[in-house]
């Protein structure tokens, strides 16, 4: 009892004081403001944001929120970790992408440590003439939703549309499986990108281009708008990618075959036939389409790929002869990859289109009966060429091979 006596309280008592002014200055929370008291966040420059400033002594878990009047919270950061520092945000009135309506709210700005020690300061905040209308994406559309970017000219490319209520920034992309995305850029039109109206997104996976698309697979699209004040509207969609890729095929050994099937020599007379024969493989990782006629078709030189009724045919491909001095359109004589009924064969839309499949190779021949001089001279060049018909002839397929033909009389 003597060791407690009274010359030890005036040390206990310094020992007391102390630690409190030590507690004091490394109190968990400190400076913790939020200026303005009144804010009109309606995007005219004018009081739209409030500043919240705190302080941390050491880590935490850091949320601010609001509380209306009925009692409900609205957290603008939520658990958040933090580090010992000093710190500012700006607070627009926005709440998981919605404006909080006009009202008197109490701010709450808390603190929660690792072994459970809770700081919390609080106050009153004033939101009027907030802007709280959201942009819509009415309309939203996506089509087709299965989409094969492989410039076959069929479902190569997907269109996505959307009416936009209010001027916003808006942006679209896929998310694939894995979590990559994929921007889409707007298709240029009378309404500038952000501008109320009608926005149109004409995507082909960026095959046009030059580039592969994204792989097969099950993707989700994303248009996410926000307008000035940050009010922010989501839609989704799904679209399926099948057989993507950038279509290949060439001339085997750029090498063609001209000949006249009754001599076997390259001398042709009026009146007699000219046979061709090469091969084609299919070295890419799609398949490619074609159409007819059949490989073997004869043709008069005075008709063309029309006269059988098979048109020029977007993203087909087809083997085809030209020759020197040919006052009509390029390749005028042409043939499928094959004879149809030996390649595979689907069904799109309710039509039957035939297919080349990757690695495969066909031998196309054809004939064409010479009634006519094809050129002002006797000696005429012929070559053939692999058309990817309204989309290319790559380099490597133009004018395979070309041959001097002798046109007898």
């Amino acid at each position: 009892m003597t060791l407690m006596g009274p010359r030890l309280v005036p040390v206990l008592g310094c020992l007391l004081v102390c630690f409190l002014a030590g507690c004091a200055g490394r109190s968990l929370l400190a400076d913790v403001s939020v200026r303005p008291e009144v804010i009109t966040p309606n995007a005219d420059g004018m009081e739209d944001v409030a500043r919240v400033a705190y302080r941390l002594s050491r880590s935490a878990n850091l949320s601010i929120y609001l509380v209306d009047e009925a009692g409900e919270r609205h957290y603008f950061r939520q658990d958040r970790r933090r580090s010992a520092g000093n710190y500012q945000v700006d607070f627009g009135g926005v709440v998981g992408g919605r404006m909080l309506p006009d009202g008197r709210y109490t701010w709450v700005v808390e603190a929660v440590t690792d072994d459970g020690g809770v700081a919390r300061v609080e106050g009153s905040l004033v939101i009027q003439d907030a802007d709280t209308e959201r942009p819509q994406l009415e309309g939203f559309s996506i089509y087709p939703t299965v989409f094969t970017p492989n410039q076959d000219g069929k479902n190569d490319r997907v269109a996505i549309n959307y009416y936009l209520t209010k001027e916003a920034d808006v942006s679209v992309y896929l998310l694939g499986p894995d979590g990559a995305k994929y921007p889409l850029a707007e298709k240029e039109r009378g309404v500038e990108p952000g501008e109320p109206g009608m926005h149109t997104y004409d995507y082909e996976g960026g095959v046009d281009l030059g580039a592969d698309p994204p792989p097969d697979g099950d993707y989700i699209v994303r248009a996410e708008a926000m307008d000035r004040v940050g009010n922010r509207t989501v839609v989704t969609g799904t679209l399926t990618i099948q057989d993507g890729g950038r279509p290949r095929a060439d001339i085997v050994r750029a090498d063609v075959d001209f000949y006249n099937p009754a001599t076997g020599d390259k001398v042709v007379p009026l009146g007699g036939t000219l046979a061709f024969t090469l091969t084609v493989e299919n070295f890419g990782h799609v398949p490619i389409r074609t159409i007819g006629p059949d490989s073997g078709t004869h043709y008069r030189s005075d008709q063309n790929f029309n006269t059988f009724g098979t048109y020029q045919s977007p993203g087909a491909w087809r083997v085809g002869i030209d020759y020197e001095g040919n006052p009509s359109y390029a390749y005028p004589y042409r043939w499928a990859l094959g004879h149809l009924d030996e390649l595979e064969a689907r069904e799109i839309d309710g039509q039957t289109f035939y297919y080349l499949l990757p690695d495969r190779r066909v031998v196309v021949t054809g004939t064409i009966e010479i009634v006519d001089v094809p050129a002002n001279k006797d000696l005429v060049y012929f070559w053939a060429g692999l058309i990817h018909e309204d989309v290319r002839i790559d380099s490597f397929n133009d004018h395979v091979d070309p041959q001097e033909i002798a046109i007898g009389f």
